[in-house]
């Protein structure tokens, strides 16, 4: 089924990343930058772009705040986890992935794929069953970040966080119960990070697959933060340890 990438920025990135965009469709008399923007890199690539009237317009889509453009686009196509770990490699670095264990909102995933995309996260792996999947509000919500961050869906969370130990990477848990402060771990090596469900955490198999379970102290009366919020707390943790700020 087709998907549509909603919003300016989102499709000016979904451009910019060379997705597979089928059409860009346009609200009859849209104008602005970002419209001239979009049909500049639409025209470069050779997509078609149409302008319709609002009603038809709405029918394409009607659940999104849109800005008066939209992208459709095929079905994702996510990559495999080895085209994943091979681009650490390619680059010479350090891996640096990003699990993801039930993240049920696709709010929390576009914000989580978004600061993937900003810290330096070489790819990104979520589960096919029981979780978000990349939607047009995830793309949305990403700020196109999805475009240009590697996917991988797995079946089997546990199993995949073997295959990356075995790969010579670190798997980092970030729990509430965790022993460590996530400031007290070295993040310099090939790692791994897991990200539990918004309300459940992390799940006990996944939890024993984990090399260090990582915490982030609170001082309020709010027993956590929001997932995509501690995410991204301790990605910018592995970056700043990284780049030495």
């Amino acid at each position: 089924m087709d998907t549509i990438i909603a919003g300016r920025k989102p499709v000016i990135e979904a451009l910019r990343a060379g997705t597979a965009i089928e059409r860009v469709v346009l609200l009859a008399g849209v104008q602005g930058q970002g419209i001239a923007d979009i049909q500049r890199l639409a025209q470069q690539a050779r997509i078609p772009v149409v302008q319709v009237p609002r009603q038809e317009f709405r029918g394409l889509a009607p659940d999104h705040a849109t800005q008066g453009v939209i992208a459709v686009v095929p079905a994702r196509s996510f990559v495999e986890l080895e085209e994943i770990l091979e681009h650490p490699r390619k680059r010479h670095e350090q891996g640096f992935l990003l699990v993801l264990d039930e993240i049920e909102d696709p709010h929390n995933l576009g914000a989580l794929v978004r600061t993937a995309e900003c810290a330096g996260v070489h790819g990104v792996i979520i589960p096919k069953h029981h979780a978000a999947t990349v939607t047009s509000a995830v793309v949305k919500t990403s700020a196109g970040a999805t475009e240009h961050m590697p996917i991988a869906e797995v079946t089997n969370i546990a199993h995949t966080l073997k295959q990356l130990k075995d790969d010579g990477y670190w798997v980092v848990g970030l729990d509430a119960a965790g022993d460590r402060l996530y400031t007290a771990v070295d993040l310099e090596l090939p790692i791994a990070l897991v990200v539990g469900n918004e309300g459940r955490g992390i799940r006990r198999l996944v939890r024993e697959r984990c090399d260090f379970l990582v915490k982030i102290p609170l001082r309020g009366k709010i027993s956590s933060l929001n997932a995509s919020v501690a995410g991204a707390v301790v990605m910018y943790e592995v970056l700043r340890q990284r780049t030495k700020l």
